[in-house]
């Protein structure tokens, strides 16, 4: 996406069909990447890790939100 946070707000008033399901959501990191297609290949990646390494992941680069003064 190009905008992350219309993006969340799509997902938190239930706008995307699939991920409605899994509310509600809050943002913990997100990053730019220079195209789509290195967008989508980490993607892949992340939706794959098993749920140790994501939580992980999220663990240690949450303190590092970009494009966020929190």
């Amino acid at each position: 996406t190009n905008d992350v946070y219309a993006r969340l707000e799509r997902h938190k008033k239930w706008y995307e069909n699939y991920s409605s399901k899994f509310a509600p959501w809050d943002l913990l990191w997100f990053t730019k990447k220079e195209n789509r297609s290195e967008a989508v290949i980490l993607e892949l990646k992340l939706k794959y890790l098993s749920k140790a390494r994501l939580k992980s992941f999220i663990s240690k680069y949450s303190s590092h939100i970009e494009g966020r003064d929190e």
